[in-house]
């Protein structure tokens, strides 16, 4: 008999803008991924003014889902999928952002995806942001700095909320919201918030927790929204969750650890408990960082907590105490330090499958709320053999750990675990770096990182293995 509840929800997970393709089709509005280029295995991507003439923007054309979603459905539902996780392009149904009336063909697009699954009976679960803030928005407001975005995001997720009632039970407002606050990054700024920025801008840091404390808000406020339009749906938080070790047993690493996590915590406290905690208002006074927020927006945070916690799991981190940081002040690329117990992906993330214990471990305690595993896969270089097969024997030993370890958090700590979906089934682009070599899934899509190749879909070793996972609902592994 298996350790895991007879419903859980097997599957896999993908985002839109790294799958879709049809970049301009159907009215679809330029989304802060379409203008941001390819970049490569330690080479960042760049984040262009508008799309120019020249460069290469991966995602306009990605695994081209958007004409090929039936076709990779059925390969799902022949790997039994009980559940699919992807995200509604925002620009698909605002193209702007600030659209007074949602644009018709995205939302049948939507309708039709999901219509599909439910063929299968595959379980839609569903972001409403998934690094896809409209440009526009960008541009015109620099992201979510405006107050009014809130207004512009919780319309839009009224609108999804509303046209989907009845096919979508389980909802995510934004995907890893967390990342900007452990590195204030141009990157993670302009992704998950859309503000224009640079590295070198040292007001970094106070933009990212302010578009971030708006962020939240519009979450809490979409959740009480979703809630009053289907008391019956589940709607979560989206957390990148790294876990965060002492690099040794001196206590001011651990002081470090524990200041580190405050970084990757806070957006799960807010969101779960419905207040801001005192660590945060003490770092913000400390830095000097006037931030604001109204009596209403402290209320919406309030009103507006989660049914339960989604989050993506890659690897740990392994801090130590640094020198000339007198308030264990915390930032992911400057204080991470290499952990010796661990190997690393080609790119260089740390393999940790006892560290997804200890995840699940760690949010049960702290919140008492229902899991789900929405992100857990291993991006590596994949070879097509001559007979036209893919050996990928590394990624079923990767998957293998972790699901083991998974389960040991339910048989042994008893989490109250929701389900788990890997990334990604099939080959996309990557959000990170922007390759198409940097590949993740069960099933191989004919292309390359040059954009060359007929998109055709072919069946990895690791398919049929995933497929006998499903169908003993995780007792068989090997």
């Amino acid at each position: 008999m298996s350790v895991l509840r007879d419903d859980f929800l097997w599957g896999g997970a993908v985002a839109a803008h790294q799958i879709e393709g049809g970049w301009q089709e159907g009215g679809k509005g330029i989304s802060i991924a379409d203008v941001m280029t390819a970049g490569g295995n330690g080479i960042p991507r760049r984040i262009t003014d508008g799309v120019l003439p020249g460069e290469n923007y991966p995602n306009h054309e990605a695994s081209d889902f958007y004409h090929h979603y039936k076709e990779d459905i059925a390969l799902m539902a022949e790997m039994g999928f009980r559940s699919f996780r992807t995200s509604i392009a925002w620009t698909r149904i605002y193209p702007n952002g600030d659209d007074q009336e949602p644009n018709e063909a995205g939302l049948q697009f939507y309708d039709d995806l999901f219509d599909e699954l439910h063929k299968y009976n595959i379980e839609p679960v569903i972001t409403l942001q998934h690094f896809e803030m409209p440009y526009h928005l960008a541009r015109k407001y620099n992201g979510f700095m405006d107050h009014r975005c809130i207004d512009f995001f919780v319309k839009y997720a009224r609108t999804c909320f509303e046209r989907y009632k009845g096919k979508v039970h389980y909802w995510m407002t934004f995907n890893e919201i967390n990342n900007q606050g452990a590195d204030p990054c141009a990157h993670h700024m302009i992704q998950e918030g859309a503000i224009l920025t640079t590295d070198d801008n040292p007001d970094n840091e106070r933009m990212m927790y302010q578009s971030s404390l708006y962020e939240l808000v519009a979450s809490a406020e979409a959740v009480r929204v979703g809630h009053e339009i289907d008391p019956s749906n589940q709607i979560g938080c989206m957390i990148a969750y790294e876990p965060l070790y002492a690099a040794d047993c001196n206590p001011e690493s651990y002081i470090e650890m524990t200041e580190a996590n405050h970084k990757r915590y806070w957006y799960m406290d807010v969101q779960c408990r419905g207040f801001i905690p005192n660590y945060m208002y003490k770092y913000w006074d400390r830095m000097g960082f006037d931030l604001k927020l109204s009596d209403a927006d402290i209320k919406a945070l309030k009103e507006g907590t989660v049914d339960y916690i989604g989050f993506s799991y890659y690897m740990s981190q392994t801090v130590a105490k640094g020198e000339n940081n007198p308030h264990f002040n915390f930032y992911e690329r400057k204080n991470t330090v290499n952990n010796p117990f661990l190997k690393k992906s080609d790119w260089g993330w740390p393999i940790d499958p006892e560290g997804l214990r200890y995840a699940l471990c760690v949010i049960d305690e702290r919140y008492n709320k229902p899991m789900m595993i929405v992100e857990n896969g291993l991006g590596a270089y994949d070879q097509k053999l001559a007979d036209g097969s893919v050996d990928d024997t590394y990624r079923i030993d990767y998957l293998k750990a972790h699901i083991k370890a998974m389960k040991e958090a339910v048989a042994e700590d008893g989490v109250n675990l929701l389900g788990y979906q890997m990334w990604a089934p099939i080959d996309i682009v990557s959000a990170s770096s922007g390759e198409f070599d940097k590949r993740y899934g069960f099933i191989y899509v004919n292309k390359n990182n040059k954009g060359e190749g007929d998109l055709s879909r072919s069946r990895k070793k690791s398919f049929y293995w995933y497929k006998k996972v499903i169908a003993s609902n995780g007792e068989e592994l090997d």
